[in-house]
């Protein structure tokens, strides 16, 4: 199959403009503001983000920062739940909040227009929330179904299965959501030390981006944002993965099999990672890729086949995984191992990694096209990477990986004396032999 290559981002961009419409500033409380401009856009997105993911919880603590992420939503000293709820749709916004290993993130969007109104909701719902005794019994409850309905998805049981094996030992094992056990644990006191250690000006970063007037913004953002003080984070070594192989199986009486695998890949921000990021697209990350052309067209042996890389501070790993049927998950899984070892001997082809560039260079640029997804990628970047990235810097990563890059990773990534995998479904039949299968 031909590839159709993009032209030069440098081509089809001014870059001196996009230059231009990026700034980073801090606020009178330390706080880093990171933004974009975007002209000719009616809305403006802000995030908050914070050093505050699962990797950072200490002892009792095991899935604190996702219950606080739903506890700041509950009420401040200013505004009832209700009330920010009503503020919120009253100007046309939204307002929402994920939690992650490595971060949490508060964000909205809004039209320029109510740019103050984000801005006091997101520093008042941060800096305010009353994490009111009667609301963490009612949100314990909620967060106990949100666990719930997380064990009746077998995708992500299976996922999470084998992410925890790789990192067995490590804190990126712990669950964000953390358990039944730990949440009704949750104290008042408990949660506010938590975010004493935590949320504070110099652990957060500020991101925006759309139509706003940068002076204005400062002047906006400083006014809501006044809290002071320095975080008491000690520093967290994550991401430390054991060599060796590791199975493991959740047996439930489902329809499907899920089975998945973590291959050893490498850190964030490297050479290695951009290498990593297009081996895995030629992997499992497209309809054109071999184990979706392989296991899902050729065969017919399963309906959601796909590959993803995942890259911390410290190290990385690459996911892939396919739903089959009972009866068929030997012969997928068979299969994976296969695809992993002729790639491994014969790595990738030019055509395969032409396309790879182009599929994820175009998917890239098709997703900045929202201001929330500009805010989300400087915010993130800013954070856990202490810069933030313009376009033709990260377009031109992707594009200068060579043949050789990718030759250079396969050892590292296709040897097979060093994974994780998982099989979660109606196992029992197929447990022996799929442990000889993997570990001989």
């Amino acid at each position: 199959m031909s590839c159709i290559r993009l032209p030069s981002l440098r081509q089809t961009v001014d870059m001196k403009e996009v230059r231009n419409n990026m700034f980073s500033e801090k606020l009178n409380n330390g706080m880093r503001v990171v933004g974009e401009i975007m002209p000719g856009y009616r809305s403006v997105s802000m995030g908050v983000w914070i050093n505050a993911g699962s990797v950072y919880e200490q002892g009792d603590e095991i899935g604190a920062a996702h219950f606080i992420e739903h506890m700041l939503f509950k009420g401040t000293a200013k505004h009832s739940s209700s009330e920010i709820a009503e503020i919120m749709d009253a100007v046309g916004g939204n307002l929402n909040a994920f939690t992650g290993k490595e971060c949490t993130c508060f964000y909205g969007r809004v039209l320029e227009r109510s740019l103050d109104v984000i801005s006091d909701i997101l520093a008042d719902i941060i800096g305010n929330s009353l994490l009111a005794p009667e609301e963490i019994k009612k949100e314990k409850g909620v967060v106990c179904e949100e666990i719930a309905m997380n064990e009746d998805t077998p995708e992500d049981i299976v996922l999470e299965t084998a992410m925890a094996g790789f990192y067995e030992g490590d804190p990126l094992e712990r669950p964000i959501l953390g358990s039944r056990e730990s949440v009704r644990s949750f104290t008042h006191d408990g949660l506010v030390k938590y975010m004493d250690r935590l949320y504070k000006p110099d652990n957060m970063v500020i991101s925006v981006a759309g139509n706003f007037n940068d002076k204005e913004l400062m002047k906006i953002l400083n006014n809501s944002f006044t809290a002071i003080g320095s975080a008491d984070r000690n520093d967290v070594e994550f991401g430390i993965h054991k060599p060796g192989k590791r199975v493991k199986f959740v047996k439930k009486d489902i329809e499907q099999t899920h089975i998945c695998m973590c291959l050893p890949g490498f850190k964030k921000d490297t050479k290695e990672s951009y290498a990593q990021l297009l081996f895995t697209n030629a992997m499992g990350g497209s309809m054109s890729s071999r184990l979706f052309r392989r296991i899902r067209e050729e065969s017919g042996l399963a309906y959601s086949v796909y590959a993803y890389p995942t890259a911390y501070g410290n190290s990385g790993l690459i996911t892939l995984y396919a739903g089959t049927s009972a009866e068929n998950s030997l012969t997928v899984m068979e299969m994976m191992l296969d695809e992993i070892k002729t790639t491994g001997r014969e790595g990738i082809t030019k055509a395969e990694l032409a396309r790879a560039k182009d599929q994820i260079i175009s998917s890239f640029l098709m997703a900045q096209e929202s201001t929330a997804a500009r805010s989300s990628s400087i915010g993130r970047t800013e954070l856990l990477h202490g810069r933030h990235y313009s376009e033709d810097e990260i377009i031109g990563k992707i594009e200068a990986v060579t043949m050789d890059d990718i030759e250079a990773i396969l050892p590292t990534i296709c040897g097979l004396d060093d994974f994780s995998a998982a099989c979660a479904g109606r196992c029992d039949a197929v447990e022996d032999d799929m442990r000889r299968l993997l570990l001989g």
